[in-house]
């Protein structure tokens, strides 16, 4: 058994002298406004097995940028680029780098077929003065970084140690509402006499990791959360959102040299806000799903679409981490290390020729009734049905959708990815029958394939749940399950 060595690096992703167009919504921002600094952090460990973690601060990690960054690497001679593990805390204000051809079929090319000519859109959160970094340039600039990244947290290895810790944090709170028809809607209204519950549960468990330095200094510190960063998702700035807090507060307290390694932990049906406690935004959001009327005042957290609700979210992370790091009663410097890559064949979710053509119908009926400009609602409605009907085109020549997950063992730590916005309870069953002491679950890692919801879910409907919202559905959430617990606990 050989002795752990570790290796830290961090790597802006804020372009100099550039605007960037803002990824998460349905209608475009472009801002060169740096609330905090977004980037690549990358941990490196050595023993036996190798493997580099590269938590990026973006929207979503896709397969097409992991291979043009792996395609980087590859030209370093000896590089283990194939254990190079990409993540994405999915913050909505970091740059968008998606290219046409990175997907299954286009939504944009099945309403093209549809609309008038000249049809006009409505860009009114644009600005569109000074050089922009979009898509080919941006997915470009990206891939370098994401490789600068894991090549210099290589080149840093160093003997060290780690210990695990773990908090809980009240940050990640289910975000899609149930009616008494059977129904469901992300970011639903509960003041509304026909709601019944909330369609999940939520995890506020923290899984950590310290890691030092031989002599044990703290060099840096990984942390697993239940919750997607998008606390500011809706405004017009550069930010790392609540994760960008958090490391703020740990170099506060433990030197600017000490790295933050976020993790995002299955939460596809997870939010920061209380939908019960519901606190209105300080100004007015673009999104439809949020539009409340008469909402009462609650004496709850501060409004989690703003800067308040980021710091205070940040700071009951940095709490929890604090008090873990002072229970710490020993480190180790040398146990099991095993890291094993799987293409896993998940199925295809299909679409029925009757939802095809529900679809079909919906779009012609509104650009045969729709006047006026495109405005965001009706991206967000029709992304819905161009996306079904994208489906069903695919889905005549494909029958299954190829990912790749990592399995990992540290000693009693275990880790295991996967590429989607995974529900919550699917990272619970993973987590209640793992055989590893703490189990580190990070979803939206080298690849990006979506929403994959609960059965409950696809029968409640809304975002996050139709077809076009993923690409797989419940019988693949079951497979990931099986395997990836069947791959866990072979190591153990």
């Amino acid at each position: 058994m050989s002795k752990l060595k570790f290796g830290w690096s961090e790597v802006s992703l804020v372009p100099e002298g550039k605007k960037i167009n803002l990824a998460g919504q349905f209608y475009e921002r472009i801002t060169d406004t740096v609330r905090d600094q977004i980037g690549v952090t990358a941990l490196a460990i050595e023993s036996d097995d190798i493997a580099i973690f590269c938590a990026c601060d973006l929207e979503s990690a896709s397969s097409a940028l992991i291979k043009s960054a792996r395609d980087i690497l590859k030209k370093i001679e000896g590089f283990p680029y194939d254990k190079v593990i990409v993540n994405a805390i999915h913050s909505h204000t970091s740059i968008s780098y998606a290219r046409s051809n990175d997907s299954y079929g286009s939504t944009l090319n099945v309403l093209s077929q549809y609309a008038p000519e000249n049809v006009e859109y409505d860009e009114f959160a644009s600005d569109t003065s000074g050089d922009l970094l979009d898509g080919e340039e941006a997915h470009a600039f990206i891939a370098e970084k994401i490789a600068e990244a894991a090549r210099l947290a290589y080149a840093n290895l160093k003997e060290g140690k780690f210990a695990a810790g773990f908090g809980r944090a009240a940050v990640g709170m289910c975000r899609r509402v149930c009616y008494d028809d059977g129904s469901a809607k992300m970011w639903g209204d509960t003041n509304f006499a026909n709601f019944t519950e909330l369609e999940g549960g939520n995890d506020s468990g923290i899984e950590m990791l310290f890691i030092t330095d031989e002599n044990e200094k703290l060099t840096g510190v990984v942390a697993n959360l239940a919750c997607p960063s998008q606390i500011l998702e809706h405004r017009s700035v550069i930010s790392a959102d609540f994760w960008g807090d958090v490391k703020k507060n740990l170099r506060k307290k433990f030197g600017e040299n000490v790295c933050l390694l976020p993790l995002c932990s299955p939460a596809g049906d997870q939010c920061p806000r209380d939908m019960i406690r519901w606190v209105e935004p300080e100004s007015p959001i673009n999104d439809p799903n949020i539009i409340r009327e008469n909402v009462p005042a609650r004496n709850a957290d501060p409004s989690m679409f703003d800067e308040a609700g980021c710091v205070r979210a940040a700071r009951r992370i940095s709490d929890e981490i604090f008090y873990a790091y002072e229970d710490i009663t020993g480190y180790i410097s040398d146990t099991e290390f095993e890291h094993k890559i799987i293409e896993l064949d998940m199925p295809l979710r299909r679409v029925t020729i009757e939802e095809k053509d529900r679809a079909l119908g919906a779009i012609r009926d509104f650009f045969a009734n729709h006047k006026g400009a495109i405005t965001f609602k009706d991206n967000a409605a029709m992304h819905v049905h161009a996306g079904t009907v994208t489906r069903y085109e695919v889905q005549q020549t494909v029958e299954t959708d190829p990912i790749e997950i990592h399995i990992l063992r540290l000693g009693d730590v275990a880790f295991a990815t996967n590429p989607y916005e995974l529900f919550l309870n699917y990272g619970n069953q993973i987590r209640a029958r793992s055989k590893a002491k703490q189990t580190f679950l990070i979803q939206l890692c080298c690849g990006s394939k979506g929403y994959l919801p609960t059965e409950k879910a696809e029968k409640g409907g809304h975002y996050s749940a139709y077809v076009s919202s993923g690409c797989t559905g419940h019988e693949g959430g079951d497979l990931l399950v099986r395997k990836t617990l069947g791959e866990i606990n072979k190591m153990f």
